[in-house]
């Protein structure tokens, strides 16, 4: 039904085991290998060579026999990879956050629409029972008009993760071609690999790695897959006591959504989820669910009559709809959406005061400086 067909990487071989220091290498060689052996397994050979190796992904999305991609890379290429994928007719799989800025995202989710492609989101909690049963509740009206919303996300990255020492560009690595459209910046390990969320350049530390998990659940109980806050305003913002890392590691985004509810992201609530209405609570986090009622917790409780699309798996929700050409769980448009917050909390931030946002013309209010830092410059040659 689906063959891997080409792996692509920057790094030959990373210069250690894998970024959670478990398991195997890898890279593009180790890839290859482990996709080769897979097969070869499943077709009782001793050997399988059909696994292709690219390390410009340019090349690889000019293949006609590739049907579709997952883009599994550092944030700063999330934009350029989909774009270009897009371009050459695939359906594309993307990491969270869905985009580096707030304007390659709207650009991103339009052109989806525009070619009518497949685009799923690594958001996989919209494909994990406990979100979906959390959501039928709110959908159904079970905690009564909603009052106040609660995100809570991880801290951020506090002291290097490996060492901070400038030091040359190991050798199986394409440095340049790493860095892409974001600045060239001394090589060292600990914004690198596994740590580069740490660094603005590549990523939004843990705030938008996590973002697109808890507040797209978020938005997606509320019924918010396409709006967005009215206001957002970001509160005690503390940093990194080393310049290695310039993200948030506590952080507060205070915002009102429409209906007037209050909507507060932070690293200070508890990990997941919490939807407040006139009528009761529902809370959910990874393998938790909780409630006001205890019993609408229940496997036997029946949340109502109003349904919403259920994926058990993420992966096949994915394949099953480059098969049909039905809209995946974890489209771009809601990706783009659930992480909005975000990008305009780092605005809001920059600038010390709150933003008004319309989320229909997706556009700051009032305030043609913080619409500014919602884009960003890319480094030569590089472009839009």
């Amino acid at each position: 039904e689906v063959q891997v067909r080409a792996v692509c990487d920057v790094d030959r071989h990373h210069y250690r085991a894998n970024p959670w220091g478990q398991g195997p290498a890898l890279g593009r060689e180790p890839a290859r290998k482990m996709v080769e052996s897979f097969y070869a397994q499943r077709a009782a050979r001793e050997r399988y060579q059909g696994c292709l190796v690219f390390e410009d992904y340019r090349a690889l999305c000019q293949r006609e026999d590739i049907d579709a991609v997952v883009v599994a890379t550092p944030d700063h290429w999330h934009y350029h990879q989909v774009m270009a994928a897009l371009a050459h007719g695939k359906d594309v799989y993307c990491e969270k956050p869905v985009t580096h800025t707030f304007m390659e995202g709207k650009i991103l989710y339009r052109e989806v629409k525009r070619r009518k492609a497949i685009f799923q989101t690594g958001s996989q909690q919209r494909s994990t029972a406990n979100f979906h049963r959390a959501v039928l509740l709110l959908r159904n009206g079970h905690v009564g008009r909603l009052k106040r919303v609660e995100v809570g996300l991880p801290k951020g990255y506090t002291e290097p993760g490996a060492s901070a020492e400038i030091s040359p560009v190991p050798s199986n690595l394409n440095y340049d071609l790493w860095s892409g459209p974001a600045p060239l910046l001394p090589y060292m390990r600990a914004r690198h690999h596994r740590f580069w969320r740490g660094h603005r350049a590549y990523g939004g530390g843990n705030i938008m790695d996590w973002i697109g998990h808890h507040n797209d659940i978020a938005h997606w109980g509320a019924g918010m897959d396409a709006s967005g806050p009215e206001e957002v305003e970001a509160i005690g913002w503390t940093q990194s006591s080393t310049d290695v890392y310039d993200t948030p590691v506590d952080y507060e985004i205070r915002c009102v959504y429409p209906g007037g509810v209050d909507w507060v992201i932070a690293s200070q609530l508890p990990m997941g989820t919490r939807w407040i209405g006139e009528e009761g609570w529902v809370a959910v986090d990874r393998g938790k669910l909780t409630a006001s009622d205890e019993r609408w917790t229940r496997l036997d409780y029946d949340p109502g009559p109003v349904v919403i699309p259920a994926s058990t798996d993420h992966i096949d929700n994915f394949i099953q709809g480059i098969k049909s050409r039905r809209t995946c769980v974890a489209s771009a448009e809601t990706a783009h959406r659930s992480i909005t917050p975000g990008h305009l909390g780092f605005a809001s931030h920059a600038l010390g005061r709150r933003l008004r946002f319309d989320a229909r013309t997706e556009r700051v209010l009032d305030d043609s400086q913080a619409h500014a830092l919602l884009d960003k410059t890319y480094r030569k040659p590089w472009k839009r």
